[in-house]
């Protein structure tokens, strides 16, 4: 089974079988990909590189580093230190997975626009809005609150999300950065989006026609935001079921 980033910058190769798919909701995994995170894994003997010219990693804390593409942004990996296995992004798989869903790690600090099972929580209040990346390099506010959440199950969003991806709509001229260090990629199609190049978190994205949203996943709680729909499902991945009972459109809505 291959897998990739969006760009091709890192390629990779897995043999089965493949541990089924655990979803986490800590901040960590919600800073760097937008949304949250979620992983099957393998052995390293079972684990191989085509290609890494994009590989970078990054050190999340004393138990283990995360791997993401420098060029595209994409989360790809976390390695627990002193282990022989590697968690990979369901999302960066090729092709069906066969593979599902098995539990969902660290749900008490989901973020507070959407449930980790289930329909979202009404939405809470928030005047202000702050925002940062996962290193700190990247820091911003803007009003609030954050409003209406789409989530988009798009391949390019789900490769670069390892999971799929989760954003609002916002002003881009509305933000007011208070550390800035951004790297874009331009995309198929004309768009770009903006993430931290030294520690891979998703920030932004710009629609080919100008509009902008930001990734849910980096704004600090209180949100004022609610999870509200599901869009390009028909790209979505086999390993996971959309339960929440939200509106899905097959395209963009």
């Amino acid at each position: 089974m291959r897998g990739s980033c969006l760009c091709g910058g890192v390629v990779f190769e897995v043999t089965p079988p493949l541990r089924d798919v655990v979803a986490c909701h800590c901040t960590q995994c919600r800073k760097q990909s937008g949304h949250y995170w979620a992983a099957t894994a393998v052995p390293h003997d079972r684990f191989r590189l085509v290609e890494k010219r994009g590989l970078a990693w990054f050190r999340a804390s004393a138990q283990a580093r995360r791997g993401f593409c420098r060029d595209c942004g994409a989360f790809l990996f976390w390695q627990p230190e002193g282990e022989a296995r590697i968690s990979i992004a369901a999302g960066a798989l090729d092709g069906p997975t066969s593979l599902h869903i098995e539990s969902h790690w660290f749900a008490e600090v989901a973020g507070d626009y959407y449930s980790p099972e289930g329909p979202p929580p009404a939405a809470t209040q928030a005047e202000t809005l702050h925002g940062s990346c996962l290193c700190g390099a990247n820091r911003f506010s803007l009003p609030g609150p954050m409003g209406q959440v789409w989530s988009c199950h798009c391949t390019q969003c789900r490769k670069l999300s390892g999971h799929y991806a989760a954003s609002f709509d916002a002003p881009e001229q509305a933000l007011h950065w208070h550390a800035r260090h951004v790297t874009e990629h331009r995309a198929a199609g004309g768009s770009t989006r903006g993430f931290c190049p030294d520690c891979g978190s998703s920030l932004y994205f710009r629609a080919a026609d100008g509009s902008f949203s930001i990734e849910a996943g980096v704004i600090d709680n209180p949100t004022g935001g609610q999870l509200s729909q599901h869009i390009f499902v028909a790209d979505k991945g086999d390993y996971y079921a959309i339960d929440d009972g939200l509106p899905q459109a097959t395209g963009g809505g």
